[in-house]
């Protein structure tokens, strides 16, 4: 039976400048590091940055992106700090909860989030989505 989200692993192509990023920028915490990746913690959670000759340049054209959990107290300290750093922007605003979406330099498309599955859901039942079903929470 699955648990949870294990880790994230983002293949980066430039491990000292994808490191600084996500320590300086983002506010991850550094675990390890080593030759070629480190590990770096969010919360409760962490991601991998691996090292990879072959990390795609620029982000993909999908929505596929990494959300990360930020206080609401702290969102715009958090946000202002990643916009001071030049982060390209690459999707405005349209959920509930404040959001700022952003690309890391491999462009790895990422967000910062102030909410959660909850605050979601509330937003869900208040305004559905089209077809949409809930399911029944344990």
């Amino acid at each position: 039976m699955i648990t949870g989200i294990n880790h994230v692993t983002l293949a980066v192509s430039d491990l000292e400048r994808s490191f600084d990023f996500y320590v300086t920028v983002v506010g991850l915490q550094p675990v390890a590091k080593w030759a070629r990746g480190a590990y770096l913690e969010a919360g409760k959670d962490w991601i991998c940055l691996s090292l990879d000759a072959q990390t795609q340049p620029g982000p993909s054209a999908d929505y596929t992106h990494l959300a990360f959990s930020v206080d609401p107290v702290a969102f715009e300290t958090c946000a202002d700090a990643i916009c001071q750093h030049n982060a390209t922007t690459w999707k405005d605003n349209k959920s509930e909860g404040d959001s700022l979406y952003f690309l890391d330099p491999d462009g790895h498309k990422l967000e910062i989030h102030s909410g959660d599955l909850a605050s979601r859901l509330a937003a869900l039942k208040a305004q559905p989505y089209d077809g949409l079903e809930l399911y029944a929470q344990e």
